[in-house]
């Protein structure tokens, strides 16, 4: 485990909500006794998940600016064979995979291979929607902030049945819209991963081959990478578990959503992610610029129902929007830019405060939930909130 609680910065003023710092510029202070009471409250609530026998696996970190304050993993990559979880096992992501898709479109807007206001059908000849009048109107922005006015999940369920991605696209006309594009929210990977064929279609490259230069190698994230076949020839990687009569069990890992990369093919150790979480916060310009960032986190639409999807979001989130592959979150006066990914087998979730350049990333390979509520404890005592056990662990048992 690294654990560094040694941190210099002046006081934070409590209860004001900052407007932020640009991307790239100064952040704003926490006081560091404040911070380093966050921290090692953090890593004691991590022993007292493992002693509870709640996780199978789980790696985490804290990052600030680009220092790392916490990296500890615990528990089992593999409960048959007993490989214990370290900071470079490679879990699969999910959904914080959309992000790397938004990192990847900014990059190629500033190229000028594409627009944000370029027309998929402009760009894809297979793409319809129920009326032509939609077709024409979905843009590059739309499918990656979630506004094709598509219903949510649309076809999730044929994908999970073995449908291919390819064979689900293309019968996106069947399907009634829930509202006009561009004017709701509604979550999507089937139509997110159309961008992947839009990339192939401006560069005449794979997507995934353009993210892994652009983002993954650059970054330094060395263990990154997509696809099922990538996950199982890492050197360390963490199997899927579910719990059966009291006990975890080895899964293999499911390639349905492997099948649309752009929403939730990477695989990821802590160790790429912590790079990923400093490039977040501005702390690597040359490959994600500040005006880049900007465009990233900038809420596009309300998501008003993720103000009560949980019971911390109930209490702390007094609005909710999505970015560009980015949710962002007023908690509790200040921004909080957040995502949480999962399929079977695997939870993560990655979240963090732009105007203190302080963020966290979990990964775990269950279905469990309770390591989720370690994020929310971690803000409050960051922002120095009442303390709620989220998490609703039993204090005295790590």
């Amino acid at each position: 485990m690294l654990l560094c609680l040694t941190v210099s910065a002046p006081c934070l003023a409590s209860g004001k909500r900052a407007s932020g710092p640009a991307p790239g510029g100064p952040a704003h202070h926490i006081d560091p006794a404040t911070l380093n009471k966050a921290v090692a409250s953090y890593a004691r609530w991590v022993d007292e998940l493992e002693a509870s026998g709640r996780v199978s696996g789980f790696s985490t970190a804290i990052v600030s600016g680009r220092k790392v304050l916490l990296e500890k993993s615990i528990g089992l990559a593999d409960v048959r064979t007993g490989e214990p979880v370290k900071p470079t096992t490679v879990f699969r992501i999910a959904s914080l995979s959309k992000a790397f898709s938004s990192a990847l479109a900014t990059l190629l807007v500033r190229d000028g291979r594409v627009q944000w206001t370029t027309r998929v059908a402009d760009v894809l000849t297979y793409f319809r929607l129920r009326s032509d009048r939609a077709t024409s109107r979905v843009t590059l922005r739309d499918i990656l902030s979630h506004r094709t006015g598509l219903p949510h999940n649309t076809f999730d369920h044929k994908l999970e049945d073995n449908v291919s991605y390819q064979e689900l696209v293309r019968e996106l006309d069947q399907v009634p819209l829930t509202c006009e594009v561009g004017e709701c929210y509604t979550y999507q990977n089937v139509a997110f991963s159309m961008f992947g064929d839009l990339v192939y279609a401006v560069t005449g490259d794979f997507f995934n081959h353009q993210v892994e230069k652009r983002l993954f190698q650059p970054l330094g994230m060395e263990t990154a990478t997509y696809g099922r076949a990538a996950l199982e020839d890492s050197a360390s990687w963490a199997r899927p578990h579910v719990r059966e009569y009291g006990h975890y069990v080895t899964l293999v890992p499911k390639p349905n959503y492997y099948w649309v990369s752009p929403a939730a093919g990477v695989n990821a150790s802590i160790r790429d992610l912590e790079k990923w979480l400093a490039a977040q916060m501005g702390e690597d310009p040359e490959v994600l610029p500040p005006d880049t960032l900007k465009e990233l986190h900038e809420p596009l639409v309300n998501t008003p129902g993720q103000t009560r999807f949980t019971r911390w979001r109930r209490v702390r989130v007094r609005h909710a929007g999505y970015a560009l592959g980015w949710r962002v979150l007023d908690y509790a006066g200040h921004t909080l830019v957040f995502h949480a990914g999962a399929v079977e087998g695997y939870r993560a979730m990655i979240g963090f405060l732009p105007e203190y350049r302080i963020g966290l990333v979990m990964l775990w390979n269950c279905n469990c939930r309770a390591p989720s509520g370690l994020m929310p404890m971690f803000f409050d005592r960051v922002l120095d909130l009442p303390s709620t056990n989220w998490a609703k662990l039993q204090p005295g048992r790590g």
